[in-house]
């Protein structure tokens, strides 16, 4: 398998920090990093200049560092909650997802993208959870989240049995018009 050496321009989970020269597989940095402007070619030119833009780059991440933990601090005592149809036994009728999370955080008046949310899979039962965010690569936000049923109960079955009684009512009712 070809690797190609490549030049990141922003932090990219597992593979490494703005600025770092690393290798990956020709097909990542060609399909994704290149064209999303996420990494550029390593070759001596495009080195130097990342070189001479390392100071630059130094003071923003310093600065992006510092807005990332006043806004943690700022952060701390928020949690969620959420009130979801349910099942019996707990289980969503649907599920609460990161965009989910993104758009309560919205409403809060914080705004995360929601790609920051970590979140493996999505909530599908009720409980309470603990959800991360990441609002720099060395800064984490650990919110509390509850996930509640609704204050409806769930359907009772009692109601299909009537339906289906009346269902051959309706049946005799049109035989008897249709002599």
């Amino acid at each position: 398998m070809a690797n190609t050496t490549i030049l990141l321009r922003e932090d990219i989970d597992h593979v490494g920090g703005r600025g770092e020269i690393v290798k990956v597989k020709a097909g990542y940095a060609r399909n994704f990093l290149l064209p999303q402007g996420l990494a550029t070619l390593a070759t001596k030119g495009n080195v130097k200049q990342i070189e001479q833009e390392r100071a630059a780059l130094l003071k923003k991440a310093a600065i992006e560092k510092a807005t990332a933990e006043a806004q943690l601090e700022q952060m701390s005592s928020i949690s969620l909650n959420f009130e979801r149809r349910a099942g019996e036994h707990g289980t969503l009728f649907g599920s609460v997802t990161s965009m989910d999370i993104a758009e309560a955080l919205k409403a809060k008046g914080y705004e995360i993208d929601r790609r920051r949310i970590v979140l493996k899979d999505a909530i599908k039962e009720t409980g309470e959870y603990t959800v991360s965010v990441k609002l720099h690569r060395e800064v984490t936000l650990s919110v509390p989240v509850t996930v509640s049923a609704e204050g409806e109960e769930a359907p009772v079955k009692e109601s299909a049995p009537a339906t289906e009684a009346a269902a051959p009512e309706a049946a005799e009712t049109t035989e008897a018009a249709a002599e």
